[in-house]
């Protein structure tokens, strides 16, 4: 059979408009059996939370996800659907985002009455921090990171908002900087409530109102990256030991948004080498 050139012309464009979505549907069906091995080998439900920029539709166009109130309702949905004897493990992968959802999805895992294993095999900062506090127990690799939960105000800190007001003499503020101030002091005062709401049944009450009062105070910046070391330090429930099978897990979600600047090929011992 003869194929004119507009004809292939034809083909070869809807071979590139199909192939993100092809791309995507392997990778969720390769993703469905690895949480299915992981949920047999730890007799769990796993649940994931990924935040990755990746290409969506036949378009292939890049998403920037964060935590939304739609994460919430999905989380809270697989939470609630999960018996009340099985464990929970829920995997975090993301920079943050809306206080008020992250506050319901730390609700929902601090309310599961089994054990709930928060996983962090790369970052789980913000928001994401704010929900590991709610888990029986944060597993971190070795150089997996957390970070402070200081509300951001129009993208300042919260406390840094404060710092500038109370440097000056009130008669010299405007108005405005004292609104943004008023709005810091609830932020930080909100946030610091719930912290120490979904920290207190696995700790005391005093020890979960200083680390709270720490991990929003304004100590480092939004973007500290708290080591393992430091989260231990600190008082958190974390184990440093992330099984390979989530960091197996992370490779089956991609980030295509460009070519890395990172590559290596694949280890190949000396002995095998071929001469």
């Amino acid at each position: 059979m003869d194929f004119s050139l507009s004809t292939l012309f034809f083909v070869v464009v809807m071979a590139m408009l199909l192939q993100p979505m092809l791309a995507a549907r392997l990778f969720a069906m390769r993703r469905q059996q690895a949480i299915r091995k992981i949920e047999r080998q730890r007799r769990s439900r796993v649940i994931t939370m990924i935040h990755r920029q990746e290409r969506r539709s036949m378009l292939g166009m890049n998403v920037s996800r964060q935590i939304d109130l739609e994460d919430a309702q999905s989380v809270i949905s697989a939470i609630k659907s999960t018996p009340d004897d099985m464990p929970i493990d829920l995997v975090l992968h993301t920079p943050g985002g809306l206080v008020l959802a992250a506050m319901q999805i730390a609700r929902a895992v601090e309310a599961h009455p089994a054990k709930v294993t928060v996983f962090v095999p790369i970052y789980a900062m913000s928001g994401g921090t704010l929900i590991a506090l709610a888990a029986d127990e944060i597993v971190m690799g070795e150089f997996s990171m957390l970070g402070p939960i200081d509300p951001q105000i129009m993208g300042v800190s919260a406390a840094s908002v404060l710092a500038a007001r109370d440097a000056k003499p009130a008669a010299h503020v405007s108005d405005v900087a004292m609104v943004l101030a008023d709005v810091s002091e609830k932020a930080i005062r909100q946030v610091r409530r719930g912290a120490v709401e979904i920290m207190t049944p696995r700790m005391d009450t005093e020890k979960a109102e200083a680390l709270a009062e720490t991990l929003t105070g304004g100590t480092w910046t939004h973007d500290y990256a708290l080591t393992p070391a430091e989260a231990q330090d600190l008082g958190l429930a974390v184990t440093v030991a992330m099984p390979p099978e989530m960091l197996e897990l992370m490779k089956l979600y991609p980030q295509p948004v460009r070519q890395s600047a990172v590559e290596f090929l694949p280890f190949d011992p000396p002995g095998r080498r071929m001469t």
